[in-house]
């Protein structure tokens, strides 16, 4: 037995196997419990993201020109999720572009969405 060998999880020396890393099953459940919690965090920043990158080609894709006024059914049958932006500008007059990333849109009357291109002047 190697005095250096210690469990990963409690510090315990640990007899046995030369490849052995945990002392015990519960350490060893422990370990494995906790690093998958910690990913479930990775895999929800890695969602969002998602929701991100496609909100953004969604709105990309619908308004090549760079202000297009549209229904929002359009949006939501592509796809768009309206929960993910990643600023909000607000206009002297009011009216309110929610932006992801470099494309924005402003909810209009009458369920329609006018698509925007980010500009200079919204830069906070």
């Amino acid at each position: 037995m190697s005095p250096s060998r210690t469990c990963l999880q409690c510090g315990t020396p640990i007899v046995g196997r030369s490849d052995k890393r945990y002392c015990s099953d519960p350490c060893r459940h422990l370990s494995n419990n906790t690093l998958k919690q910690q990913n479930q965090g990775e895999k929800r920043i890695q969602q969002v993201n998602a929701a991100l990158r496609r909100n953004r080609s969604i709105l990309k894709q619908l308004s090549p020109q760079g202000k297009t006024t549209l229904p929002r059914q359009y949006l939501e049958l592509a796809g768009f999720d309206f929960r993910y932006l990643t600023q909000i500008y607000r206009t002297q007059k009011g009216n309110t572009y929610h932006l992801c990333y470099d494309y924005g849109y402003m909810l209009l009357p009458d369920e329609k969405v006018l698509i925007v291109n980010w500009q200079p002047y919204m830069e906070k």
